[in-house]
């Protein structure tokens, strides 16, 4: 939005800083709600309004923090008492009232040692705490009406400015995420410029709760969850086999792309760790053991056994690339309040691959894992969008060594057409990466595949191979997943799908019902052959009604019924039902196997 207009609700200057609207100065262009960086405005803005409207009900709380988030925002509060849903109804009318005030957001500017002294004589002990880790002497408080809070800003002009919102729900979260910190209460909430689009969030979130992964999880038996091994999933027979088809199609991709299959150890020593840089900058998500009066660590990622691999044994230029994919199981130590489902999980399979390559090289097979990511993508029905994450400040390596790297991931990604955004400082500590982040069909981003290119674990671990020239040289290090965690991968299908799996990863893909005892035989028979052709088929011979049967198998969401009565058994033939169609008609036994074969190699999404 290039014109200030009736919809603007902050400003960004021509050097790129974001600023409340009657702070102007030099505009660039305005911010709409329309815009990302104006919904997360609007978001945080309603969080202050919540947050006000949570003082004036408990005058005890104390505040902590209240960002934007990638959907909505939420806010802490120390609070006595656990909220009810009852009390977040008289928060939203507080809200309301809040926003009929219309008051304005008003920025201070104060010193640290004056905004100290503020807040301690309020009693908000976590923002004085907040402070004392602030290096600026001068920091930014924002008020309206009787609220004061610190914040860098900018926000919306006043609270009326907020047209729709809605609480979503109340949890616990430690203070900064550390479990031997004070246990606070988190509410969660989303708001937006018109009562419409709340609407449709709210019919979104609705239909997220039925596609729910953790409940159809239960429901078709795939998987579940323990107190005995929080955040460690339990696979069921069923839940295996869909993890099976999918990986079997992913070993089948690989080795057409030239990629050899390796598997490294669980557990390797500390000392390793230390060389690889994981020991100093992320420890804090790892488990140790001891053996034999040695310290070892549960491998968080699989890259350093990558490494030994390819230190055991001298290798030539000719070989180079030298493609390793590994369906490694990984440890990552999560906070309890943190797990969720599949989602976010202690354990997990990541479907990784290192490849080893000369410099020259790089941009092909860059190139060479998009292509492959796409593929996968989009074999699911998925839309995506790419961001390129540059130089972190906690990072190893030379400034020659990330430009370098930096730049052949940009000219893959132009050399392929592909729009994406830059993350300036959210690469990896050892090199910069390219994201992928799939929308699924209700528009929700999950972060699944990525391509991190590393200089540094090379130089860290003195790899070489020997060039054309007969000397040493350095390789280039690629790191890459596509689908990522494939626990997580396999909660984002069950999503995607509601449960209702394509034919060709569906658990049981076939159900045949015989009508009567007297058709079980024939069903049998059936059920063997097609069990021959490699095609996941059960019988019910329950002594139920066929409305009943068909009831069950649509609940457990079967792709195809194969009906037998007296007509089939005469005619040797199956009336077959397939889901979200119903009757499709009569078909001999080697015209269904046809259609099911066909379906299941062409991969069909219905």
């Amino acid at each position: 939005m290039n014109v200030k207009s009736k919809e603007a609700i902050a400003a960004v200057t021509e050097d790129g800083r974001l600023v409340d609207i009657g702070e102007e100065e030099k505009v660039k262009n305005y911010l709409s709600f329309a815009d990302e960086a104006g919904r997360e405005i609007y978001w945080h803005s309603t969080s202050h309004i919540m947050a006000q409207a949570v003082k004036r009900l408990f005058p005890e709380a104390k505040l902590a923090i209240g960002p934007a988030i990638e959907e909505g925002f939420y806010y802490d509060f120390d609070i006595p008492r656990p909220l009810t849903d009852e009390d977040l109804e008289e928060i939203e009318k507080e809200m309301r009232k809040i926003i009929q005030e219309d008051l304005p957001f008003r920025r201070k500017e104060v010193s640290k040692e004056e905004a100290q002294k503020i807040f301690a004589e309020r009693g908000e002990t976590y923002k004085v705490e907040i402070l004392e880790e602030i290096e600026e002497s001068k920091v930014t408080l924002y008020e309206q009406g009787e609220f004061l809070d610190l914040c860098r800003g900018p926000h919306v002009p006043s609270t009326g400015y907020i047209k729709a919102f809605k609480l979503l729900s109340v949890s616990g979260a430690y203070w900064r995420g550390r479990e031997d910190n004070p246990m606070l209460q988190r509410i969660y909430g989303i708001s937006f410029d018109s009562e419409e689009k709340l609407q449709e969030f709210l019919k979104r979130r609705e239909e997220a709760k039925r596609r729910d992964h953790r409940r159809l999880g239960r429901e078709l038996d795939l998987f579940s969850l323990h107190e005995e091994g929080p955040g460690f999933p339990f696979f069921h027979p069923r839940g295996m086999v869909v993890i099976n088809a999918l990986l079997d199609l992913w070993r089948r991709e690989h080795l057409k792309r030239g990629y050899q299959e390796v598997k490294t150890p669980m557990i390797l020593e500390r000392a390793l760790w230390e060389q690889s840089g994981h020991w100093e900058h992320y420890r804090d998500n790892m488990y140790f053991t001891k053996i034999d009066d040695r310290d070892f660590a549960i491998k968080p990622m699989n890259c350093p056994g990558g490494i030994l691999i390819f230190k055991s044994q001298l290798h030539s230029y000719r070989e180079l690339p030298l493609r390793w994919a590994e369906l490694g199981l990984v440890h990552r130590h999560e906070l309890s309040g943190v797990l969720h489902g599949l989602m976010r999980v202690r354990c997990f399979t990541q479907d990784d691959a290192h490849i080893f390559m000369e410099p020259h090289q790089v941009k092909q097979e860059i190139i060479g894992v998009i292509e492959l990511a796409d593929y996968f993508y989009r074999l699911f029905d998925f839309t995506y969008e790419v961001g390129l994450s540059t130089r972190p400040e906690n990072s190893m390596g030379s400034d020659e060594m990330w430009d370098l790297a930096t730049r052949s991931l940009e000219e893959a990604l132009r050399e392929l057409e592909v729009d994406y955004r830059v993350n300036p400082g959210e690469g990896a500590f050892y090199g910069p990466k390219i994201d992928f982040h799939l929308r699924d069909c209700l528009g929700r981003r999950w972060q699944c595949g990525t391509i991190q290119l590393d200089f540094a674990m090379p130089e860290k671990f003195d790899l070489y191979y020997i060039g054309e020239d007969g000397n040493r040289h350095r390789p280039v290090m690629l790191h890459r997943t596509v689908l990522g965690s494939i626990e997580r991968f396999l909660g984002i299908l069950i999503e995607q799908f509601a449960g209702a799996f394509p034919l060709w990863l569906a658990p049981v893909q076939v159900v045949i019902l015989p009508i009567a005892e007297r058709h079980i035989d024939y069903a049998r028979e059936i059920k063997d052959i097609i069990f021959s052709e490699e095609i996941r088929v059960e019988i019910n011979d329950e002594n139920a009604t066929l409305g009943a049967k068909i009831r069950k198998a649509e609940v457990e969401k079967v792709p195809y019924l194969a009906i037998i009565g007296d007509r089939e058994m005469e005619n040797r033939t199956l009336s077959i039902r397939k889901r979200k169609k119903g009757d499709i008609g009569s078909f001999t036994l080697d015209e269904l196997l046809k259609n099911l074969k066909r379906e299941i190699e062409e991969k069909v999404v219905d």
